[in-house]
């Protein structure tokens, strides 16, 4: 809820974007008046009876929220709050494709101004700055990434085991924190890849005490891309409280930086990572931050009925 005079109002004005075919209902809540609960999330995302999405992107001041307000004390630049609920209502720290579809809408509407070098978004995960590349895609630094196990995670190249359907055997697997929880399992091949059934959760060990989302990768090698070398690797991923989607932005940020770690010291900075949606570039900075790019798609605006949505 945005606070005390929090509603659900008559009609809505969404926005429907997507990156990578990883797709979100957006709405603009500049006066913070807009109840936003989770069964009114589950009835937005519902691809039937809703407008259908992964998820609900709720435009926010970051002043009108208490997350936010946290946020500007850190960047006042970040005035902007990416108010995320995956589809089955409950809250999400943060979504790699949907802050830069969130970008695009500030830009669209003109909320913000992206040609001066980028902005500052605000999340549940921090504060996160998006540009827009001359080629048209945005590109989002997505901060500090970890490996939760730390140097015995890394030395070992695992420290987690998942159980997919489809496959015969559980697998040995390693989380990656990009803000969000990530377990990242690597297959032998395509052909095991196509035949996992992502239908239902894979069980992951130890239990996550908040849930992960769970990728499944296949390293393709590399290439040279203008006189550097480029990883390469297709994924699949299966995102808590929404099940497997199209592509998701922080998995393949979480997918490039374990097999980068299974790769060795060697290894390419940068990735390009195939999802069923389409293609993203992941480039892990000396800093230690990572950064993901991709396009971001505005493809429609209309109003919802709100009695016909929920009746």
């Amino acid at each position: 809820m945005s606070g005390p005079q929090a509603r659900v109002p008559a009609t809505i004005q969404f926005t429907k974007g997507h990156g990578t075919q990883n797709d979100f209902v957006l709405i603009a809540d500049e006066d913070a008046e807009l109840d936003l609960t989770p069964a009114f999330v589950r009835a937005l995302t519902n691809r039937r009876a809703g407008i259908g999405g992964d998820g609900v992107i709720r435009v926010v001041p970051s002043a009108a929220v208490e997350e936010g307000r946290a946020l500007l004390a850190e960047d006042p630049d970040a005035t902007w709050f990416m108010d995320y609920r995956n589809a089955d209502g409950s809250f999400a720290e943060m979504c790699g494709n949907g802050v830069r579809v969130f970008a695009a809408f500030l830009e669209r509407f003109g909320l913000a101004d992206l040609s001066a070098g980028g902005i500052a978004v605000g999340t549940r995960a921090g504060v996160r700055r998006v540009r827009r590349e001359p080629n048209g895609w945005y590109a989002a630094d997505l901060g500090v990434w970890s490996l939760p196990g730390g140097a015995g995670a890394a030395s070992e190249g695992a420290d987690a085991e998942v159980t997919v359907t489809g496959l015969p055997v559980a697998r040995a697997a390693l989380r990656v924190d990009i803000g969000n929880p990530h377990t990242v399992v690597a297959l032998a091949d395509e052909a095991e890849l196509v035949a996992a059934d992502l239908r239902t959760a894979p069980a992951v060990l130890p239990a996550p005490p908040s849930g992960t989302n769970v990728e499944l990768v296949v390293p393709l090698g590399e290439r040279e891309v203008e006189g550097r070398p480029m990883g390469r690797l297709r994924m699949r991923v299966f995102e808590r409280g929404v099940g497997e989607t199209r592509s998701c932005g922080t998995g393949a940020c979480a997918a490039a930086l374990a097999v980068r770690a299974w790769a060795g010291a060697l290894a390419p900075e940068v990735w390009s990572v195939d999802v069923p949606g389409g293609q993203l570039r992941v480039s892990a900075r000396p800093d230690g931050h990572v950064e993901l790019a991709g396009p971001a798609v505005l493809l429609a605006s209309g109003v919802v009925d709100v009695a016909a949505l929920l009746g």
